[in-house]
Formats: structure tokens, C-alpha cells, sequence
């Protein structure tokens, strides 16, 4: 039994937070109608995004919801800061009923009641954050006995209560939208920065709902940090069901996941975990992008489970060993440089290439200088290159190992770093191993207790596990069981093979695949064999972006940029563009980019840095929470946040990290 604080134990089963999870099944939820567009129920997972546009440009909101709709966007998100932008609302519904499109509406509702309230009569839906609505953020910690807790709860009951009634008279649906980086100073005190306050920032107010009596609600536990945000809606569907709240259905989403390759491999590692267990029921991906590119990142990751099947039949799974609410790498021993304390390693695919020089290398990681005889290593330069029957006749970098067919590597192994796969069949034959390191190749159906006994038993063994079951992620977590289960602690490589798709979809489907389990602290290394999808630097990259999206191994600056909106005050693409540029070369600093105080500090969760729009052509710069700056003007901000940095001796010169 699972030892959670702060969640009854009691109850908690293999299958504690969703249906199964070894076959695909859909959580079943209520359904909830949202002008004409329900959600939940049987109905399919709906795609939804926010404009970006001051709500008071009543024709540039409208035109760009329009582009929203023609993408395949179904709800349209729109800020309502304030009372004025509440009541344009009105006007923005008018003229978008007016061209002919009925698309419904959801208020985005920051700190302002009385806008909600208003925004309520008007638009199909509302959004509220719980950390904000009734409470204001100062980062205190405060001392609460259970009778003034409850004072403040009675305080909130009475703020929130008026909302609840609107909705209720007009029909309105509302999405009570918890934020990890926005927890108010009360849930702080009580619960901590943890996935367990999140959801009871959340439950508090759902309990006011459902004691007027009122149902009509999506909930959802967003999050910068996928691992959190992953842990958060697990423990939500555990506690709804353990307190016998009805089973509301929820929408998914990572805050601030950034723009390009990041944002969108950072979101499926977060949205699609969740949904591979059948949880969600709206999905919007938030790029630093326009809305519109949103849509078909979401679209992509959602179709994938319109006719997902257990195509071979998975063992259930009778002893489940690994804690879904919070993040516990599985104990493996140390081979060569994988297990035990290592980060995860890479293992690129290059078996397929007719010819391997010293230039193939470089899309790896490994760049070869021909005057200085000299290889330079590369952050995101991969540990092992898969060669197959290939062989090469160079000298490689001294960081590289080389893996080779068994036969082929019969020939290879008095090579330096040379080392074999082999079937798990011929493994359990006793085929010539290695002396220091063997690849052993598995599935599931290979995992038998003479297996897992012959890799305990051998110190220079790594497991290498594949999958061709349309519902991989659940067949591989539950070859993990298996080891766990039978105190194997061979350190594993999680692979896969992906054909057939477009460079994107291998982005989106690698990073759900690995990075679920990743999140679960599942796996020592990835390997993505991509034949013919994408060049080998996209694919090599795509390994190193899951590994930093689940915060297992860090190779790059990482940003925690919002996707914009409304309330924005400077141009949130162009200005990430330029911090990324004058910034990409320090590895493992975290900076939010935020564009205006609504998504900042809080939302930056644990940035070391940030940079939020704090007025017209002003920025506020932080350190971490705190302050350091206010009011710098806009062209100097940039220089300024760099300068914050350099101050703690964070900053290097990209020269020096190129040399």
C-alpha cells in the first residue's frame, strides 16, 4: 500500500486514478454543456485555445477567433481582466454571431469578481482561478488554527457564492482552473507548493458548487513543470472519487510550455501522459506562438485516442510498486554510465546510413575539427550510437560508446567501446557476451523470471525494452512492474520505433511515449529509431527535449514563456526570440518570460529568472520571486536581465561555451 500524506490510503488501489492501466479506457465523466458543445460523457476530446488580442479590439478578437475556429479550435478562451473588457464580450459574441459563427466563448477571469459576474450573463462559459479569485498573493507564510481556516473558507464561500448563482440562472458552465504558480498565500501555509494544495485550491471551491447545488463545471491543475501538473491531475481524479464529488470532467493543459520544438514536446509530456490512462476531455496546448498553431498540436495529440486499442492483451497488473503522486526514480545498479545515479542517457540511430563518416557525427552532438584533430562535445551530443552491421573506420570522441549486432560485434569487440545487443533468446542461450557491457533486447512477452534472474545475477547487463503494441506506454510500464516487482535492478533503456509520420508527430508521439514513464521514474536512457522520419539532428534533439521536459536530464537553457493574451504588454514572440537568443548557451537556467503581472511571479513557478510586462513599455525583473527591478524600459530590459544574471555569476560567454 501507497503511503501519500494527505490522501486516505484506504482506497487506494493498482487502479487509483483512472480506470486502468493496462488497457485504454476513457475515464467516464460527467458531461457538460457549453453553448452546444458539450464536454465529457462520450463526447470527443475537444480542442480549445485563447486570443491573444486586447479584448477591447472588438474586430482584431473576432478575426482572430475566426482563424481559431477555421483551424479546428471548438471553445474560444478570451481575457476579461476587468469590467470593460467583461462588457465587450458582448460586442465581440454580436458580431462573431453576425458572420455566422457560433462558436462558444469562455471568459478568462484574474482577481475581479465583479467581471465574472458580468462576463457570466454573456459568454458560455467562465474560467476562475481559485488562487486569485477571492485571495491575493503577497508570498506570506501564515499561521492558521482549524477556526480561522475556516473563517477564511466562510469569507471565500460568501465571495464566490454570487457566481455560482449566476451561472446557475443563466446556464453558464465555468472551468474552476487551478494554477501551480498561482496558489494563494493560504493554500501555501496549509498545504505547501505541492500537487496536494493545488488540488484542494480547487476542491474548496468545488464543495461551495456543489452545495448550491450547481454541476455544470471543468476542473483542471495546470502547471509549468509537467511532472507536477501530472501528479496534480492524478491525485484530483483520486480525491474526487475518494470524497464521492461527481466525476467532472477535466481539461488539460502545461502553462508556459514555451515556443518551437520545446513547447510542444514539453506539453505532450504533460498532456499526453495523462491522457495514454484515458484522463481529459479538453485540451489546450499554450505556445508562445499565435493561437491558431496551438490548434493542431492539441488536434494531433487528441486523435491519437479516437480508435486506440490494446492491440495484444497486456497482464493485469495485481501489485502496483510505483507512487503515481510524486516523482521517485526506480533503484538500478550502475553499468558503465547508465543506472544508478547517472542521468539518462541517449542512444542515437544511425544503422541505416550507407556509408558513417566523421560528419555523420555532427548532427549528433559531435563536431570534428580536421586542423585541430580534435572532436568538440556538444550538450545534446548523444552517449551511444547504434551502428547495427555498420562499421567505421575512425577514431571516435572518447565520450562515445558504439553498439553493434552480436554477430557483427563478434568482429568489432577488441574496437574501443565497442558493444553488442542481443536478443533476449540468445541471451538466456549463452551467446558471447561482453566483458564490461551487453544490451540486452526485450518486449514484454520476453520479460520470465529466468530472465529477470539472469540480469540480476549479471553486473554488465543493460535492458534495451521495445514495444509494437498500439498501447506501448502501458505494455512497457508494465515490463517496469515486472522488474520491480521481481527486485530486478538491470537498468533499462526505454525504445522505440516510429515510421509513417510526419517530424512533428515523432515529437509529439516520442515525447507522450518516453516521457511518461520518464515522469514516473521509469528508465535509464531513451532510444528513438526514426527510419526515414526527420533527419538525424531533429531526431537526436527530440531524445534530449523529452529528457529536459521531464527534468531527468538538463542540457539547455529552459524557458517558461506564456503563451500571450490580451492582458500581454509587449510582443511575447519577438521578445522570447531575443532572450533565447542572447541566452540558449546556459545550460540549466530556467528564465520566465511573462507578459504581464497576472502570469508572473507566481506563474513562473521556479524560474531562476524572469522578465514580466509590468506596464506600457516597462518591465519587472525577478530573481526567482523576488524583485530586483521595476519599471525598466523596454529596449533596456533585455540587457538589464542579463546583467541580473552576470550579478550572480550565472552568466557564461557563448564563446567560451563553444570552444
Amino acid at each position: 500500500m501507497l503511503n501519500i500524506p494527505g490522501v486516505n490510503n484506504q482506497v487506494l488501489q493498482a487502479r487509483q486514478y483512472c480506470d486502468s492501466l493496462v488497457s485504454y479506457q476513457r475515464r467516464k465523466t460527467r458531461a457538460v454543456n457549453i453553448g452546444g458543445v458539450p464536454m465529457g460523457g462520450t463526447n470527443p476530446i475537444r480542442i480549445q485555445s485563447m486570443t491573444t488580442i486586447d479584448t477591447m479590439d472588438t474586430i482584431g478578437s473576432v478575426e482572430q477567433t475566426i482563424r481559431m475556429v477555421e483551424a479546428g479550435c471548438e471553445y474560444v478562451r478570451i481575457t476579461a481582466p476587468s469590467i470593460k473588457e467583461a462588457q465587450n464580450l458582448a460586442e465581440i459574441k454580436k458580431e462573431l454571431r453576425k458572420r455566422g459563427y457560433t462558436v462558444p466563448l469562455i471568459a478568462d477571469i484574474h482577481f475581479t469578481p465583479n467581471a465574472a459576474e458580468l462576463a457570466a450573463r454573456l459568454v458560455e462559459k467562465v474560467r476562475v482561478n481559485p488562487g486569485n479569485y477571492a485571495d491575493k498573493k503577497r508570498f506570506e507564510e501564515i499561521e492558521y488554527s482549524d477556526a480561522t481556516y475556516q473563517t477564511e473558507l466562510d469569507r471565500i464561500r460568501e465571495k464566490f457564492t454570487p457566481l455560482v448563482k449566476i451561472c446557475k440562472e443563466y446556464g453558464t458552465a465555468m472551468r474552476i482552473g487551478t494554477n501551480h504558480g498561482s496558489l494563494s498565500d493560504r493554500i501555501m501555509s496549509r498545504y505547501g507548493d505541492t500537487p496536494l494544495g493545488m488540488v484542494e485550491s480547487a476542491l474548496e471551491f468545488l464543495r461551495i458548487c456543489e452545495d448550491l447545488q450547481y454541476y455544470d463545471i471543468v476542473l483542471s491543475m495546470k502547471a509549468s513543470n509537467p511532472q507536477v501538473m501530472v501528479q496534480a491531475y492524478r491525485l484530483l481524479v483520486q480525491k474526487l472519487e475518494q470524497e464521492n464529488f461527481q466525476p467532472y470532467p477535466l481539461h488539460l493543459g502545461v502553462t508556459e510550455a514555451g515556443d518551437g520544438e520545446d513547447g510542444r514536446i514539453k506539453s505532450s509530456v504533460g498532456i499526453g501522459t495523462l491522457l495514454e490512462d484515458g484522463l481529459g476531455d479538453t485540451i489546450r496546448v499554450s505556445l508562445t506562438e499565435e493561437p491558431e498553431a496551438e490548434v493542431p498540436v492539441a488536434k494531433a495529440l487528441a486523435d491519437r485516442y479516437v480508435s486506440r486499442k490494446t492491440s495484444v492483451v497486456i497482464p493485469e497488473i495485481t501489485e502496483y510498486p510505483i507512487n503515481p503522486f510524486a516523482y521517485n526514480r526506480r533503484h538500478t545498479r550502475e553499468v558503465i554510465n547508465m543506472g544508478g545515479h547517472q542521468v539518462p542517457r541517449v542512444i542515437a540511430d544511425i544503422s541505416r546510413k550507407e556509408t558513417i563518416t566523421p560528419a555523420s557525427l555532427f548532427a549528433l552532438g559531435y563536431q570534428y575539427s580536421v586542423p585541430l584533430d580534435k572532436w568538440n562535445i556538444t550538450d545534446m551530443a548523444c552517449d551511444y550510437l547504434f551502428l547495427g552491421d555498420k562499421t567505421i573506420d575512425f577514431e571516435i570522441p572518447g565520450t562515445l560508446g558504439l553498439i553493434y549486432n552480436h554477430a557483427t560485434w563478434l568482429k568489432e569487440k577488441h574496437s574501443a567501446r565497442a558493444y553488442p545487443i542481443i536478443a533476449a533468446s540468445a541471451y538466456k542461450a549463452g551467446v558471447q557476451k561482453s566483458d564490461n557491457l551487453n544490451f540486452i533486447y526485450a518486449q514484454l512477452s520476453d520479460v520470465t523470471p529466468d530472465l529477470t534472474n539472469a540480469l540480476q545475477a549479471d553486473a554488465t547487463a543493460v535492458l534495451i525494452i521495445d514495444t509494437h503494441n498500439q498501447h506501448g506506454l502501458a505494455e512497457q510500464r508494465r515490463l517496469f512492474v515486472e522488474l520491480i516487482n521481481n527486485q530486478c535492478t538491470v537498468p533499462v533503456i526505454i525504445g522505440r520505433t516510429y515510421s509513417n509520420l510526419q517530424p512533428d508527430q515523432l515529437q509529439l508521439y516520442s515525447a507522450t511515449d518516453m516521457g511518461g514513464l520518464l515522469l514516473d521514474g521509469l528508465g535509464d536512457g531513451v532510444f528513438i529509431s526514426a527510419p526515414q522520419v526527420g533527419s538525424d539532428k531533429m531526431v537526436n534533439e527530440t531524445a534530449f527535449g523529452i529528457l529536459q521536459a521531464t527534468r531527468t536530464r538538463i542540457s539547455k537553457t529552459e524557458y517558461i514563456s506564456c503563451p500571450s493574451c490580451g492582458r500581454t504588454l509587449f510582443d511575447l514572440q519577438e521578445t522570447t526570440a531575443k532572450i533565447r537568443s542572447r541566452t540558449s548557451h546556459l545550460k540549466g537556467i530556467k528564465i520566465g518570460i511573462m507578459g504581464c503581472i497576472v502570469n508572473g511571479p507566481g506563474e513562473m513557478a521556479d524560474a531562476d529568472y524572469g522578465y514580466v510586462g509590468s506596464g506600457p513599455g516597462r518591465i519587472t525583473l525577478y530573481r526567482g520571486k523576488e524583485v530586483v527591478k521595476r519599471n525598466v524600459p523596454t529596449p533596456e530590459a533585455v540587457d538589464a536581465l542579463i546583467g541580473l544574471i552576470q550579478e550572480d555569476n550565472n552568466w557564461i560567454e557563448p564563446q567560451a561555451v563553444n570552444q
